[in-house]
């Protein structure tokens, strides 16, 4: 995406996504039923059908699995394998380490008072913290003030270093609080960890975004570095098969992430 446009990326991407684009198609086909009636109830149609399927947690979990084709969640012999290299690193050496992209903040918590991370950063922070601890390895984080943020306000890293020192008791070794998307994730993050000897990176993030941070993060690091994923955040099959093609707000929020990662990848954001 060229640069000048970097910063409309947030209202470019609401309106592209749905159901932002769909009700516009709704609104289209529905000025065209009189005049081109069969257009018309066409363009209805696809829109009310499309509506249907962004909004479920099936047709969510088929383009994640299908589409995007995220990797598998890590097995304890995995977890057992990265303690084992952790362990086997010459003394006083840091050659792996695990890093966690942002996934969003709020400048203030009303119920805090204080700047908080959104849902899905907080779950990627704990699944970093519960691994490192699990395997050993150095914790990082990536993030600082996206696109639709204002400068002046705390970044997204320097909250995470925060909240995993007050709520896991676990201190950050990499804070990397400058970048404003994935791309500038590996970018500003790589720099650190050539710094610091780090040969292997495990990337922690939600399994809907991984195969775009893996692609921006090997291309940053080339032959330097080791790049594997940690995914988390799954989106699963429900208990009852049915509830899973009904629409509801979840099924519209996991769409939405979902779709705007394949818009992103096709972009080559």
């Amino acid at each position: 995406m060229p640069e000048f446009l970097s910063a409309y990326k947030p209202l470019l991407t609401a309106l592209v996504l749905p159901p932002a684009s769909l009700i516009l198609l709704v609104l289209v086909g529905a000025r065209l039923i009189l005049p081109r009636r069969v257009l018309g109830f066409t363009l209805v149609l696809a829109a009310c059908l499309g509506l249907w399927l962004t909004s479920t947690s099936g047709f969510a979990r088929v383009l994640q699995q299908f589409v995007l084709r995220t990797p598998p969640a890590w097995t304890q012999a995995d977890i057992e394998a990265l303690r084992k290299e952790v362990k086997a690193q010459p003394r006083g050496r840091t050659e792996l380490a695990i890093i966690v992209l942002g996934g969003g903040m709020k400048p203030r918590a009303p119920e805090y008072g204080v700047s908080d991370l959104t849902p899905a950063s907080h779950q990627r922070l704990r699944y970093g913290v519960w691994l490192a601890r699990a395997t050993g390895a150095p914790l990082g984080f990536s993030g600082g003030l996206g696109w639709s943020q204002l400068d002046g306000e705390t970044p997204e890293a320097r909250i995470a270093e925060r909240l995993a020192q007050e709520e896991f008791g676990l201190r950050l070794r990499w804070v990397e609080d400058l970048s404003r998307d994935t791309h500038e994730n590996a970018a500003r993050t790589a720099a650190l960890l050539r710094s610091a000897g780090v040969r292997k990176v495990v990337i922690v993030t939600h399994a809907w975004h991984m195969p775009r941070a893996l692609r921006s993060f090997r291309e940053v690091l080339g032959n330097d570095m080791q790049v594997v994923g940690a995914p988390m955040g799954f989106h699963v099959r429900r208990t009852t098969p049915a509830l899973e093609w009904l629409p509801s707000s979840e099924g519209l929020y996991e769409n939405r992430v979902v779709l705007r990662e394949l818009l992103a990848w096709l972009v080559g954001a």
